[in-house]
C-alpha cells in the first residue's frame, strides 16, 4: 500500500493522474540558473537537469526573452501554411550542426520515431532492399522513449511486459560489441544502426573507445545508415557539442530533442544528408506542432546560449572537477563512478547497508539537492551545464555528506 503524501499537490497527482512515474517527494515551484525551489522556501541544487532538458539552466533570460516576444506575435500555423521563422530556424540549425535538410518535431521519441521512417524508406527507395524487408538493429539496454516502437526495441521488461505485439523488423545485439555488429550486417537486408553514444537510461553507461568509429565504419561499408539518438546526449552534455564528437563520427541521421526545447517547449530535429531527407514527400511524415514558430524561436535561442556561454567547454570542465570529487568519497556503498561532461552516475553496491540507490536519492532531497535513481542501483548526476566550480564543490560536499550518512 502507497503511503499517504500529505502535500496538496502530491495527493491531487495521486487521486486524478495516471501513476505512470514514481517522483521524488518534493513539490518545486520555481526555478532560476542551476536552482529551484519547493513550495516552502527550501532551495535544491538541480542535478537532473530534467534529463538534460535544462541544460542552459532554468527560465535562461534569453530563452525566455525569445519565448515571450514570438509567444506575442505568432505561435502556430501548423504545416499547412509557411510562417516566417521556420526556414530561418532550418538555416540555422542546419549550418550549426552541419547537415543538409532538417525535419522538426516536438518530442525526442517522435525524433526516434522520424529517424526510423526515414531509414526505411531510404532502404527501399535508395539501397533497394525489397519491399517490407528492412531491417533496423539496436543494442541491447537502449532507451528512447515509451511509443510502441521505442518499447518493440526495448530490453528493459519494465518497457515492454504486456504491451505486445512488437513491431517488425528490429534486431537488438549486445552494446559495445563490434563482432556481433559484424555479424548482423552480413544481412543486406539491414538499413540502420541506431544508437545511443551514451546510453543514459541504461545508467550512463560508456563504450570503450573506438567503439562508435568502428560501428561508424562498418555502417559505412554496409551501406548502412548510423543514426546517432543524441537526445540526452547531444547539445553539450557530455563536454562536446555531441557526445558523436569524441570520435569525430558524423551520424548520417543524428536526432536531437531535450535541451533544444531550451527547457520551456517540446522540442526535436531530426538532421541528415540530401539523400535520405529527400525520400520523404508531402503528406508522408509531419506533425501538427512540429516546426511551429515559438519553438523555432525558442531552439534558436537555447543553441546560441549553448555556443555564445561555452557551455560544452564548461560541462567538459566541471565534469573533471565533479568526477575527481566523487572519486575521493571513501564509503563502502559506492560500486563504480562513471561519465563524460556533466554526465555522470554512481553506482552503488547492491543492497549495501540496505541502501538502494532511491534512498540515497531521499537523503539528498533532504539535504538540499535533487537527483534521481534509474534502476535500483545507479543514481544520474546531471546538472545544467552553466554551474560553476564554486557550485561543483558545493554540491559535490553534499553528496559526499550524503553518502557518508549512508554507510
Amino acid at each position: 500500500m502507497m503511503a499517504k503524501q500529505t502535500h496538496p499537490a502530491i495527493e491531487l497527482e495521486n487521486k486524478y493522474g495516471a501513476h505512470n512515474y514514481h517522483p521524488i517527494p518534493v513539490v518545486i515551484e520555481r526555478g532560476h540558473g542551476i536552482y529551484v525551489w519547493d513550495t516552502d522556501g527550501k532551495k535544491y541544487f538541480d542535478f537532473l537537469s530534467a534529463y538534460s532538458a535544462v541544460n542552459q539552466g532554468h527560465c535562461h533570460p534569453k530563452i525566455i526573452n525569445a519565448l515571450t516576444d514570438q509567444a506575442r506575435k505568432l505561435t502556430l500555423t501548423s504545416r499547412a501554411f509557411h510562417n516566417n521563422i521556420l526556414g530561418e530556424y532550418e538555416k540555422y540549425i542546419t549550418n550549426y550542426f552541419g547537415y543538409d535538410k532538417v525535419l522538426p518535431m516536438n518530442t525526442g521519441v517522435e525524433g526516434g520515431e522520424t529517424a526510423i521512417k526515414l531509414c526505411r524508406k531510404w532502404a527501399y527507395e535508395v539501397k533497394g532492399v525489397p519491399t517490407n524487408q528492412a531491417k533496423i538493429l539496436f543494442v541491447e539496454g537502449n532507451f528512447w522513449g515509451r511509443t510502441m516502437a521505442a518499447v518493440s526495441s526495448s530490453t528493459d521488461p519494465s518497457s515492454f511486459n504486456n504491451f505486445g505485439p512488437f513491431m517488425p523488423g528490429f534486431e537488438v545485439i549486445p552494446y559495445n560489441n563490434i563482432p556481433a555488429l559484424e555479424k548482423a550486417l552480413e544481412d543486406p537486408n539491414v538499413a540502420g544502426f541506431m544508437i545511443e553514444p551514451i546510453q543514459g537510461e541504461a545508467g550512463v553507461i560508456i563504450p570503450n573507445d573506438g567503439y562508435l568509429k568502428n560501428a561508424y565504419d562498418l555502417c559505412k561499408a554496409k551501406n548502412v545508415l548510423f543514426i546517432a539518438d543524441e537526445v540526452q546526449t547531444g547539445i553539450g552534455r557530455t563536454g562536446k557539442l555531441l557526445a558523436c564528437d569524441y570520435e569525430n563520427v558524423k551520424p548520417d541521421i543524428l536526432v536531437l530533442g531535450k535541451a533544444l526545447g531550451g527547457g520551456v517547449l517540446p522540442v526535436s530535429a531530426v538532421l541528415c544528408r540530401d539523400e535520405i531527407m529527400m525520400t520523404i514527400k508531402p503528406g508522408q511524415h509531419g506533425s501538427t506542432f512540429g516546426g511551429n514558430p515559438l519553438a523555432c524561436k525558442v531552439a534558436m535561442a537555447a543553441l546560441e546560449v549553448i555556443k555564445d556561454e561555452n557551455l560544452s567547454e564548461n560541462s567538459f570542465k566541471m565534469g573533471k572537477i565533479f568526477r575527481a570529487r566523487l572519486q575521493n568519497i571513501n564509503s563502502p556503498i559506492i560500486d563504480t563512478i562513471r561519465g563524460k561532461g556533466l554526465f555522470n552516475a554512481v553506482v552503488i553496491k547492491p543492497f549495501s547497508h540496505n541502501k538502494t540507490a532511491w534512498d540515497v536519492c531521499l537523503a539528498l532531497k533532504d539535504n538540499g539537492l535533487l537527483a534521481k535513481q534509474t534502476h535500483d542501483h545507479i543514481i544520474r548526476f546531471a546538472p545544467p551545464l552553466t554551474i560553476t566550480e564554486a557550485e561543483i564543490n558545493e554540491a559535490a560536499d553534499i553528496i559526499e555528506r550524503t553518502i557518508l550518512e549512508c554507510n
